[in-house]
């Protein structure tokens, strides 16, 4: 049986732009990308040449560490550009894909119950559908020469403005029945999923042979990563695998029909947005397609993901392979005049200073502005209330900035990736970029072990 666990620190971040329940189907994207940028230490191997025909999974490149691992193409059209940033790194891979309907490669699945664990690897390895479980310690593509101690799924998404899964996922019910059939084949071990205990769980109702938990709380409480921390926490040695409940659909699609479906419900909010819903799309589309003349302002920050994790593409940019979701909130780029000295607009804040701010507004209509630069790294406790994990995040972050690696390990490097932390970083008084100095710091202890 599983734990019922209720989280009550944390905070929740309500903006403007919330997203109605409508699903839009737009107009096909003319451009789709796989961005290596978008998998933490890969060094991709190019299968491809600018110029070349490729079909609907078709591998782009392969991980240079591992040449199992393959990236595939979501669509299929020819091979538009790649895209090289410094030192002639690989960026992305640009497909201007086909005006008809797409070719598709087939994946020999029939009778996957049957089929042995080395089987299903090699179809999810070949299909580009590995580097969709992501392996703690250290938030990586998971290996694949590991048996996990356990997967585990959050069924819900806590961050702000996020998807409604039971939305996204409505109709992909058997999808994903096969989809948790699998992960139940990769791992020995046992797959936890954990549900929220006051949403629409409906979807997830028929999805047997796992361990249901149940969580309520502030955000980070649909995180993963703190799920793990409650339930069964990682230890030095321990392997665990997470995915999540969109790709768990899409490898039930691979194996129910043979072909690569990757199709989705994304989606789109923020305070920018005219009308923010939900839109049908595919993994890599390119923004421009998917959000034309839905910005209400030009001067606008264009998220692939949310707030606190995503990543900031351009307007003709791409959905990252991990996202299923798109945030627009105004750039904060205007001087605001002695903001240090009087208070401002209304915001989100754990300060108590002006207390009524936080009666006076039920959503906020926030920019990118960090009010501040970095200053001295002082003690203040903020991270302790907004991180409900049994571990020291101030201590831990001080750790990673001396490079203390026994430190570090003993403060719980090893539970924790980025997006764990992100609330930290959010309410810093010290403006500390706490995402990217524990990413540091993983890669260090990556390194050293």
């Amino acid at each position: 049986m599983g734990k019922n666990v209720k989280i009550k620190r944390g905070m929740d971040i309500p903006l403007e732009g919330k997203p109605s329940t409508h699903i839009h189907a737009i107009s096909k994207s003319t451009t789709f990308a796989l961005k290596p940028t978008d998998f933490k230490g890969l060094v991709p191997k190019l299968r491809i040449k600018q110029g070349e025909e490729v079909r609907v999974g078709d591998c782009l490149f392969a991980d240079k560490k591992n040449d199992k691992i393959c990236f595939t193409s979501p669509v299929s059209g020819e091979i538009a550009e790649i895209v090289r940033g410094e030192r002639r790194a690989i960026t992305a891979v640009k497909i201007l894909a086909d005006s008809s309907d797409y070719k598709y490669k087939d994946f020999d699945t029939k009778g996957y119950s049957s089929k042995s664990v080395d089987e299903i690897k090699s179809i999810l390895l070949e299909s580009g559908f590995w580097p969709f479980l992501t392996q703690r310690p250290y938030g990586v593509i998971a290996e694949t020469d590991v048996s996990p101690k356990s997967i585990h799924v959050s069924g819900f998404d806590s961050s702000p403005l996020a998807a409604d899964l039971g939305v996204s996922l409505r109709g992909q019910e058997a999808s994903l029945e096969v989809g948790f059939e699998i992960l139940n084949m990769l791992c020995e071990g046992g797959v936890y999923l954990n549900l929220h205990a006051k949403k629409d769980n409906t979807i997830y109702q028929n999805i047997k042979n796992v361990k249901v938990s149940y969580f309520e709380g502030p955000h980070p409480s649909g995180l993963v990563g703190v799920q793990i921390n409650n339930l069964d926490p990682i230890n030095k040695g321990d392997v665990v695998w997470t995915i999540k409940p969109q790709h768990i659909a899409f490898i039930g699609k691979l194996f129910s029909t043979g072909k690569l479906d990757l199709e989705q419900n994304i989606v789109i909010g923020g305070s920018e947005v005219n009308e923010p819903a939900y839109y049908t799309t595919r993994l890599g589309a390119c923004v421009d397609s998917i959000m034309k003349d839905n910005y209400k302002t030009e001067n606008v920050r264009v998220i692939s993901g949310n707030v606190l994790t995503g990543t900031r593409i351009e307007k003709d940019g791409y959905l990252g392979f991990f996202d299923n979701q798109i945030t627009v909130i105004p750039e904060g780029n205007q001087y605001e005049l002695l903001g240090w000295l009087f208070p401002s607009y209304a915001r989100p804040t754990l300060s108590s200073t002006l207390p009524m701010s936080k009666f006076l507004k039920k959503s906020f209509n926030v920019n990118t502005n960090p009010h501040g630069e970095p200053r001295a790294y002082v003690v203040t406790g903020q991270y302790e209330k907004v991180l409900p994990m049994d571990i020291m995040p101030q201590q831990l972050i001080k750790a990673v900035m001396a490079k203390d690696l026994e430190l570090m390990e003993n403060l719980g490097i090893y539970e924790v990736i980025e997006e764990d932390m992100a609330l930290c970083e959010f309410v810093c008084t010290s403006k500390i970029n706490v995402q990217q100095v524990l990413s540091e710091g993983l890669e260090l202890m990556a390194e050293e072990s």
